[in-house]
């Protein structure tokens, strides 16, 4: 006689095991906040997981204009803690729904490169439509593209 809650189904998903992780590029754009909530709900409905948002810091703009203004650069140890700062803001007023985990990662270097670092192990990629810089006028931002283009998992980019 078998067992009647055993299962033989060969459809993918998460199990307790191997939870669904959706990595987030997170900024604190109006766009950013759009693809965290998307992400929340879409863990949610696989059954639960992990949300991990990230943030990146870098010296590439700063560096230009403190060296322009003749001024020297914070440590990077300021620039973390500003970052994760920033990121906590953002995170505190967040409810992930039940069974959803959100975890934070603040790292050195360009948007695109943190997230794409950070997502090798996530079944999926959300991003925002734009951040916070680049050309308006782009149908889609720097940060979006260059993730679609070189992930090695789905990516969502979600619209404001």
């Amino acid at each position: 006689m078998s067992d009647p809650t055993a299962s033989s189904s060969a459809t993918p998903g998460p199990t307790s095991d191997a939870a669904f992780t959706a990595v987030v590029g997170v900024d604190g754009s109006a766009n950013s906040l759009s693809a965290l909530q998307w992400a929340l709900a879409h863990v949610a409905a696989h059954g639960g997981g992990t949300v991990r948002a990230v943030m990146c810091w870098g010296y590439t703009t700063v560096g230009a204009v403190g060296l322009n203004l003749g001024g020297s650069l914070p440590p990077a140890e300021s620039m973390q803690q500003a970052a994760e700062d920033a990121l906590a803001e953002v995170l505190a007023d967040v409810v992930a729904p039940d069974g959803v985990t959100i975890t934070s990662t603040v790292a050195e270097g360009t948007a695109s490169t943190v997230i794409l670092d950070n997502s090798t192990d996530a079944d999926l990629i959300v991003l925002g439509k734009r951040g916070r810089g680049g050309f308006l006028g782009l149908l889609m931002g720097s940060v979006a593209n260059q993730v679609a283009n070189h992930a090695n998992s789905p990516v969502v980019i979600v619209p404001a």
